[in-house]
Formats: C-alpha cells, structure tokens, sequence
C-alpha cells in the first residue's frame, strides 16, 4: 500500500516540475488550451515554413567555395604564365630609363604593384573566403537580434488574422522571389572566387583597372548585400511594436521582403549593368584616341 502511494505521489509530482514544457494532471485547463493554439499556428505557418528555412539559411549560411577550388587552381596556373612577361617588361623600363627620374620611379612602381599583385593573387581564394565569412556572420549576427516570430502569421488580434487570411498568398510569393534572388546571388557568390584573381590581376594593369573595379565592385555587393537585408528586418520588425503599425503585421512583413528584394534585384543586375556600360563606353573612348593618334 505505501509503494502504491509513493507511486502516486511522484506521478503527481513529475507534471509539478516539468509544468511549463509538458502538459500534466495540475495544469490541464491552461495547457490544453495553449497546445491547441500551437497546433493551430503550426498549421497556419506550414507551407511557409519551409521557404523561411530555407530563406534564413541562404542569408546566414556562409557560402561554400571548395567546389570551384580546383577552378581557381586552374585560373592561378593561367595568370601565372604572365609573371614572367610583366617582371621583364617593369626591368626593361627600368633599364632603359637612365637618367629619367620619372620612368625610373614609374619602373619601380610597376615593380611594387606586380609585387602585390601576385601575394594577392596567389592567396586570393583564402582571402575571399574570410571575406565571405565575415558577411555571413554579420548577417547571422543581425538576423539573431530578430524575433522569429516576426517572419511567421500569428493570430496575436483580430485585425492581424483578417489581413493574413487575405494577404498571405501575396506573402507566399514575395517569399519564393527572395529565395530565387537569393540562390542566385549563392551562385553568383560561389563562383566569385573563380573571378576573384582575374579582377585582382586587372587591378594592377592600368589599361584593365576599371574591368578589375568592376568585377571586385560586383562580388563585393553581392557578398554584402545579405547584410543590408538583415537591417531592413530588424527595422521592421522593431516597427511592429509600435501600436500604429502592430495591427498590420503582415503588411509590414511583405514590405520589408519586397525592399529587400528590389534593393538585391538592384544592385545586383542594374547597377553591374550601369557599371559595365560605363566601363565600355571608356573603353571605346580609348580606342576612338588611339585611332586618331594613328591617322
């Protein structure tokens, strides 16, 4: 009879401690209540949960280079093969310079840079990929400091579920463009790392300088832009505590994806786009010079 009541007593027990996780005899009339709220709000949150997943993911997951590796080793062998060529020529000047201070300093100048560019160059996948790790974390560093509650529907008010009932398949859909915008901007990060030497050796020929601004200009924004996303969440999810904006959560929720989508669409497709035409337009102005000096 005494182990009968021991054995009751700790089954009454057991509920008392692990009362705030788990739903036990004492606490029935609260929890059952709050377990059927979650079921609901999981199922609500179901066909989005997978795209905020895998949206996080994409924005706070550093990039993995190690595929291209053996492209970048390739790409290294190529520029090497004009070491050689680019020392000769900055000796040569060097030689031929005499007594002229100018092209002598313009030798040694053209020395220190090759100098630099190959240390750059031959350590550029090491570079890059700090520098890629260094975006991701600031991005994770961001995105942490936001409830996750933010990104999911909630049923907090009444005028919250009525805009959700009406606009989450516009949600949805602002969803699935910043996962395609950001699986392309992925790509375009990974394969960067093959790019990254050729813009680093275009760099230090003046005639490519501006081909190699563009390129490290381009992988630059898009390594960084993620960062820039993550403010533009926080901003907002710190708009919804104020009460003019509690009351259209989702409104807010489907602005700060849309901000965040045309700020990536615009810098990473429109601003290359400005950015190379510019670079042509000087590049034909150079031609158009030569082609005078030459008649």
């Amino acid at each position: 009879m005494k182990k009968v009541i021991v054995i009751l007593l700790l089954l009454l027990l057991i509920p008392l401690v692990y009362a705030e996780e788990e739903c036990g005899l004492l606490n029935l009339a609260s929890c059952i209540p709050q377990k059927l709220y979650d079921f609901f709000i999981n199922i609500l949150n179901a066909p989005i949960s997978p795209l905020l997943n895998l949206t996080k993911s994409l924005l706070t997951e550093p990039v993995e280079l190690s595929l291209f590796a053996p492209i970048w080793a390739i790409m290294i062998y190529v520029i090497s093969l004009f070491y050689g060529i680019l020392m000769l020529y900055s000796g040569f000047n060097f030689m031929v310079s005499g007594h002229d201070t100018v092209r002598r300093a313009n030798a040694k100048e053209w020395f220190k840079n090759i100098f630099i560019m190959i240390v750059l160059v031959q350590a550029s996948f090491f570079i890059y990929a700090a520098i890629v790790d260094i975006g991701s974390l600031l991005t994770a560093g961001v995105i942490n400091l936001i409830d996750d509650n933010f990104f999911k529907l909630t049923t907090d008010n009444i005028i919250n579920i009525g805009l959700q009932f009406f606009f989450a398949l516009f949600y949805v859909i602002v969803l699935i463009i910043t996962v395609i915008l950001l699986v392309f901007r992925y790509i375009i990060v990974a394969v960067g790392v093959v790019f990254a030497p050729i813009a680093i050796f275009f760099y230090f020929i003046p005639p490519l300088r501006d081909y190699g601004k563009l390129i490290l200009n381009f992988l630059g924004i898009c390594i960084f832009i993620t960062f820039f996303d993550a403010i533009i969440f926080l901003v907002c999810s710190k708009l919804i505590e104020i009460a003019l904006f509690e009351n259209f959560k989702i409104l807010v929720m489907i602005t700060a994806f849309s901000i965040s989508n045309i700020l990536m669409f615009y810098l990473m497709f429109f601003s290359a786009i400005k950015s190379a035409f510019g670079v042509s337009q000087k590049g034909v102005g150079v031609v158009k010079a030569v082609g005078k000096l030459v008649r």
